[in-house]
């Protein structure tokens, strides 16, 4: 399984243009932790792994609509549907949803 990990990790920062620290934060772990997944010396626990796969998810819909700068831009700009939060707080605070809900609007043909 570490393989897969690393694979999603690198996806996602390919994707998403998300830096290493920002993989972190989003995952609201160490950089340490992620860099230990990333070298195959550890898994994520199922609950961390769970938060990484939708995160590597919401990278690759993103790639739809954005290159990997503009997509990190997104994740990090406070937003007006979020009621100035940026996607990346809802992440942090395990409101996925809300984010994905954005994603949908973009799928729908409107700009967000």
């Amino acid at each position: 399984m570490a393989e897969a990990v690393v694979k999603q990790i690198t996806e996602l920062q390919e994707r998403a243009g998300i830096r290493f620290r920002e993989v972190a934060e989003l995952l609201d772990t160490t950089p340490q932790t992620v860099s230990r997944w990333r070298s195959g010396k550890v898994e994520p626990q199922p609950d961390r792994l769970k938060d990484l796969l939708a995160l590597a998810w919401l990278a690759e819909q993103l790639s739809e609509f954005y290159s990997p700068e503009q997509a990190r831009l997104w994740l990090f700009k406070p937003h007006k549907l979020l009621k100035g939060d940026t996607p990346a707080s809802r992440i942090r605070a395990g409101k996925l949803e809300d984010v994905t809900a954005l994603i949908a609007q973009l799928k729908d043909g409107a700009y967000v």
